[in-house]
């Protein structure tokens, strides 16, 4: 029996390892696409800090930041993983949130109460195409000023591999972990198509979050599960408790 891992590359090759030291046998269907998109600023800010919701935000523009010096400013991350990819790419000064983009806007915000920050202070948002939510609104109505530069796209893989479609056929994958909204959506649509949807809701649907667990509900998902905290630990915790639950 296999866990189906629906994140894209190359973060899922790391997810794929953790899973497999913890025994278990992994499939991989990344359902979407990193494509960078061309970094053009000519905004002419003077930044005070860098926002991030995501590692592929700094994967897409690494090989320009040391020229366009952004690497002396601190950096927000969502998150640990997106706190290292930052780390990795040469930022010195690396602040993380608790995970999810609320947490990453109240961060901000403290950190202009605490004046690590200016107020009204002018914020580089590296972002996706496709954002959950409207951060550089929300902060600026706490007085900052947000500059929202698109870094990349997550772009929808069509087709699930055949090794999946055969295992969601034979009954031999037995949870499937999800990481975002998107990636929830792309994978129902590729399930769809492929004629395997009513075997792939049919078993534990894991979710990093909330948001993501309520695209599989509405889906028709039975068993759908959402991590304590939006981290992969918690994930992970989640998944066990899910395999537990089936074997009771």
């Amino acid at each position: 029996m296999s866990i189906l891992v629906t994140r894209p590359h190359p973060d899922n090759e790391a997810t794929a390892d953790n899973l497999r030291a913890r025994g278990h046998v992994v499939l991989l269907a990344p359902v979407l696409k990193f494509e960078p998109v061309a970094f053009h600023d000519e905004s002419e800010a003077n930044y005070s800090a860098i926002i991030v919701t995501s590692a592929n935000a700094i994967r897409a523009v690494a090989p320009q930041l040391q020229d366009l010096g952004l690497l002396k400013l601190p950096l927000f991350a969502v998150g640990e993983h997106t706190a290292t990819a930052a780390r990795d790419a040469g930022f010195a000064e690396v602040i993380i949130a608790g995970g999810d983009s609320a947490a990453l806007r109240d961060t901000v915000v403290r950190s202009a109460r605490d004046k690590v920050l200016k107020k009204k202070s002018t914020l580089l948002y590296l972002a996706g195409a496709d954002l959950s939510r409207d951060l550089g609104g929300e902060l600026g109505t706490e007085g900052f000023n947000v500059v929202t530069q698109t870094t990349y796209r997550m772009a929808p893989v069509k087709v699930l591999p055949r090794d999946v479609c055969e295992g969601f056929a034979a009954h031999g994958i037995e949870a499937v972990l999800h990481y975002s909204r998107r990636s929830a959506r792309a994978f129902l649509d590729a399930a769809r198509d492929e004629g395997v949807e009513i075997s792939a809701l049919a078993i534990p649907q894991c979710c990093l979050s909330e948001t993501v667990a309520s695209v599989l509900r509405d889906a028709g998902a039975s068993q759908v599960l959402v991590a304590a905290k939006p981290d992969e630990n918690a994930l992970f915790d989640t998944l066990e408790r899910a395999l537990q639950t089936r074997l009771a």
